[in-house]
């Protein structure tokens, strides 16, 4: 991401910017999980989900028009090669916020192509090409080890647990890597504005997709979702398109162990790649994405967020594991 939280909540956030929920109804919630399906669900490795972000990193950052970004494309598409999908590629171009022309591409994985009943997986796999929040060397681009790596590496280890995996998952499966998320225009630009400078490939892809008759019944996007000790907050516009689809998945990270990270508070709405996928594409889609509970500075996604600490020092395997099982769990228990 990320644009930032929407308007009016940004112009609030001193008053009220995050809420929880009322200690009756959140105690409610936190019981009332669904029973989950008498099915086998593989174990999600996070040792591997932990070497396929550091192998991004390796890359250098992921900026588009790099030849990093275009080695880390084709390691992606390899790997799920690989792993057995039915892999497409969308190549497309886009004009950035300062006009530079953008040579993109959305990878899209699918497992079970024939199914109709399908679910839809997310991540970004291009990063942040300048530190605009950082006070030392803001014109470099960042590592992006958990914006953008860190969702990758879950969905490409959950590409390879599908793959290896006796029992498949009971629905299709598609995975989808969009490009130029993070290439949006930053707060303390002095360019003018520039209207969705943010989530190019989502936009695309929502505008485009790879079928025309595509569909999905809903989708999990994964964003800022492997460092330690991280707090996953149920995001405005999920809560707003896809209520559903939160719930199904935060009482199913809590039944099984993660109450620590998916927590029963609600957030406002951020600019995410699911913004559009609810928006143009019609299809309800949630976001994981790390929100900072008790901000000192009003940095809602931590201390490291568009700066250059945003490095592998700050990936934990253990949030990788919380969320890549908790996925796993949903897909499986469909």
């Amino acid at each position: 991401m990320k644009n930032k939280l929407n308007i009016i909540a940004t112009l609030l956030c001193a008053v009220v910017v995050l809420h929880s929920c009322d200690p009756a109804d959140n105690k409610k919630e936190q019981t009332a999980v669904q029973e989950a399906k008498d099915v086998y669900v593989p174990s999600f490795n996070a040792d591997s989900a932990y070497k396929f972000v550091a192998k991004q990193v390796e890359f250098g950052p992921r900026v588009p028009n790099t030849a990093a970004h275009r080695q880390t494309g084709e390691w992606i598409i390899n790997k799920l090669e690989e792993y057995g999908a039915k892999v497409e590629v969308q190549e497309f171009e886009a004009t950035a916020f300062d006009g530079t022309e953008l040579h993109l591409r959305n990878i899209i994985a699918s497992y079970k192509p024939e199914a109709a009943n399908r679910v839809l997986l997310a991540a970004h796999w291009d990063s942040r090409p300048f530190a605009d929040k950082d006070e030392n060397n803001p014109d470099q681009p960042i590592d992006g080890a958990n914006d953008g790596a860190s969702g990758v590496g879950i969905l490409i280890e959950i590409a390879r647990t599908i793959h290896e995996a006796k029992q498949k998952p009971g629905v299709g499966v598609d995975l989808i890597f969009f490009d130029g998320e993070d290439y949006g225009q930053p707060d303390n630009s002095t360019l003018p504005y520039k209207e969705d400078s943010w989530c190019l490939g989502a936009q695309y892809w929502s505008r485009n997709m790879h079928d025309p008759k595509y569909d999905a019944k809903y989708g999990i996007l994964l964003d800022m979702v492997g460092a330690e000790n991280a707090k996953f907050a149920r995001e405005g516009y999920s809560m707003q398109f896809a209520k559903g689809v939160v719930d199904k998945v935060w009482n199913t990270a809590n039944s099984i162990g993660y109450s620590d990270f998916f927590k029963y508070v609600d957030a406002s709405g951020i600019t995410d790649d699911h913004y559009y996928v609810n928006t143009l594409a019609k299809i309800p889609m949630i976001d994981i994405i790390e929100y900072n509970m008790n901000p000192a500075d009003n940095d809602w996604f931590g201390p490291y967020h568009h700066r250059h600490t945003d490095t592998m020092d700050i990936i934990s395997e253990r949030t990788l594991k919380a969320v890549g099982q908790t996925v796993l769990h949903v897909v499986y228990t469909e």
